[in-house]
């Protein structure tokens, strides 16, 4: 009843928060008469003059009514469309690093294009997130009238693009793509073997569009980049031979952790067995060309050591179960 009655009288928090913008929304709009004036020429040089400003100092904050107000006016002469009071308060929340809600047909795409802007004038690269290939596609074709007429440079993650591709969207000032294009080439990058290879650069900024779908509904589906495998069949059932001419002393059982591991003298052994047998290639197990005898060596121990026939497993039909 009381929380009633002083809601009632001063608004719910998201109320009192919505007011906290408006003296900068008043502060955009004082601005649009000035900003009406300019040529094309010299709107467009508004964005050069940010950046000189930032680099003397100044900080996103300090730009965001002159830059709004910019880019209010650049989307009236590009799209012939303008921001609205309550696109400007959306605007000035994303800027935040926080989540707007806004209704359908309230302009949530063009809403975006004010704190893309912003954060963009630093030249570290802002990504636009969205929920498919054809949305980041119209919104890039769209949405990027506003930037190229501001002198910004727009680039778009799809499926099917080449690595020089990607690194040259992902250099643009904006770009636009997809959560699964986005984070695929991040995981691709983590395997990369040289720097100059890698699409990506440092994250700066980032707005996603239907951020309730990306981050909790698609967001249950692991993103896992998997290929082919070989048959090392063979290659098992060599190895599998060799474990029985290991002794205690050559690994160490933790039965706690159901884990088993060589010790020195164990590897030394294994090193030896499987030169003997042929498999080696190069000076000792822990080389690149190894590989995969590590790990065929340690399944084979912790089948030999870790596992017991029909206690922990059992054969029927020659199937093991």
């Amino acid at each position: 009843m009381f929380g009633a009655i002083v809601q009632r009288l001063f608004g719910t928090a998201n109320d009192r928060f919505i007011k906290t913008l408006k003296p900068q929304v008043e502060a955009i709009n004082a601005l649009e008469p000035e900003i009406e004036k300019l040529s094309n020429e010299d709107l467009a040089g508004q964005t050069a003059r940010f950046k000189e400003r930032l680099e003397k100092g100044e900080t996103l904050d300090d730009l965001l009514p002159e830059a709004f107000a910019t880019v209010r006016e650049a989307a009236r002469r590009t799209l012939g469309q303008r921001h609205f009071d309550v696109q400007m308060m959306g605007g000035i929340v994303l800027h935040r690093g926080k989540i707007a809600e806004m209704k359908t047909g309230e302009g949530k795409t063009l809403v975006a294009t004010l704190p893309v802007y912003l954060n963009a004038l630093t030249g570290k690269g802002v990504h636009v997130v969205t929920v498919n290939d054809y949305l980041a596609r119209r919104d890039a074709d769209w949405m990027g009238q506003i930037y190229r007429f501001l002198g910004l440079t727009v680039g778009c993650i799809v499926h099917g693009l080449d690595d020089p591709e990607r690194q040259a969207a992902y250099g643009s000032d904006v770009t636009y793509g997809t959560n699964n294009e986005l984070g695929f080439d991040y995981l691709r990058d983590n395997m990369k073997f040289r720097r100059s290879e890698i699409v990506h650069r440092p994250f700066n900024y980032a707005i996603v569009d239907e951020v309730d779908s990306i981050l909790i509904d698609e967001a249950r589906t692991p993103l896992i980049i998997s290929g082919p495998t070989e048959d090392n069949s063979d290659l098992y059932m060599q190895v599998d031979k060799l474990i029985p001419k290991l002794d205690a002393s050559h690994y160490e059982k933790d039965e706690k952790q159901r884990a088993v591991t060589f010790t020195e003298t164990g590897v030394e052994r294994m090193e030896a067995l499987l030169g003997e047998a042929g498999l080696m290639k190069g000076g000792n197990l822990y080389d690149l060309a190894n590989l995969s005898l590590v790990h065929h060596s340690n399944q084979a121990l912790r089948a030999h050591v870790l596992f017991s026939r029909d206690v922990d497993y059992i054969v029927k039909d020659d199937k093991v179960d």
